[in-house]
């Protein structure tokens, strides 16, 4: 599908509402909680299976129940099964606890990100559930865990998004015997349909041109066809990336990440005026509007804060892709 035959109009009325409340990264109804609600179902269930299995035959499944699970990144609702015999003691989401252990949801986000061998979600579950577990727990759990998570990162991708956004997620990790930061890249896509889907989440270590080509590369490969606009932070090599793989994606820089880096440059007393004139270029109504309050913002401010003006002028035509498009869909992008 080309981007000039799609309906824009058509889509705004259709999708604008969704947008407006839309779906989140985090929290009970964010994009990422459907795979911590699948993890913590797989591991209850291979939990179970291991704990049955020590019991012999006097002991069966009985159905399953209902808990909300508090985690770092939002609520989560689960059916943990349930075993005849009520003996099932659960280590990942104890009986009676409806937290979910300090840093667990993010190590779980971190198996789906990274993509791994047996061996690595074995020890990457050892780690996470500590020595009161069994060996024969963590095979169960792995044997559950490992078959979701290499399914969702090759699933099927629909051949076009209207647009497609970058998140990231930071986490703590033990590397060679001390405690390291990663992120967790998420691109999130919003379907024809309206609706945000988690496309796919990479572990970044070196970013760069190299990296983000693997990321698109591997969407691609899964169907991906199009991108009409792609909303992303300033991240290198990405845009470059995206404009290789998807020569015809419209690349929008995230205006709110370009006013926070502005911000770090200026002095205390002059946030509150810089600011104001630098929101007479993001808020104008038009592209040629928007220019002249450039201008008027390096009038301003160019002497005392030279690099931030730099900043936005070799950003510009990346940043200011969002006035060609209507209201909704600016406020949806920029």
């Amino acid at each position: 599908m080309e981007k000039q035959n799609f309906d824009f109009e058509a889509f705004k009325k259709q999708a604008a509402s969704r947008l407006k409340n839309g779906d989140t990264l985090l929290g009970k109804d964010g994009v990422l909680t459907p795979l911590l609600k699948e993890f913590l179902e797989g591991a209850l269930d291979g939990e179970l299976e291991a704990h049955i299995e020590d019991e012999g035959d006097a002991n069966r499944k009985n159905g399953k129940g209902r808990k909300q699970v508090k985690t770092a990144i939002g609520s989560v609702d689960i059916n943990p099964p349930r075993d005849r015999n009520g003996t099932f003691e659960p280590e990942i989401v104890p009986k009676r606890h409806k937290t979910l252990g300090v840093d667990l949801d993010r190590q779980i986000i971190s198996l789906y990100a990274r993509g791994a061998s047996y061996s690595d979600i074995r020890d990457h579950l050892m780690d996470m559930y500590g020595l009161e577990a069994s060996t024969a727990t963590i095979s169960r759990v792995t044997d559950k865990i490992l078959p979701l998570i290499q399914e969702w990162r090759s699933r099927p991708l629909e051949r076009v998004y209207p647009f497609v956004w970058l998140d990231a997620i930071h986490y703590k990790v033990r590397h060679e015997g001390r405690v390291v930061s990663r992120a967790v890249y998420c691109i999130i896509g919003l379907n024809q349909e309206g609706y945000k889907e988690l496309l796919g989440m990479y572990v970044g270590e070196n970013e760069g041109a190299k990296f983000w080509l693997q990321v698109l590369t591997d969407l691609q490969n899964r169907g991906l066809e199009d991108i009409f606009i792609a909303c992303i932070d300033n991240l290198q090599g990405f845009a470059d990336a995206i404009e290789s793989i998807f020569p015809k994606t419209e690349v929008q820089l995230c205006i709110v990440h370009q006013i926070r880096n502005s911000q770090k440059y200026l002095s205390y007393k002059d946030v509150k005026p810089f600011m104001k004139d630098l929101q007479n270029v993001y808020k104008s109504t038009t592209a040629d509007q928007a220019e002249r309050s450039l201008d008027q913002l390096e009038s301003n401010w160019g002497t005392r804060y030279p690099k931030v003006i730099e900043s936005w002028r070799k950003n510009w035509p990346r940043l200011s892709s969002y006035f060609q498009y209507n209201k909704d869909i600016r406020e949806t992008v920029k």
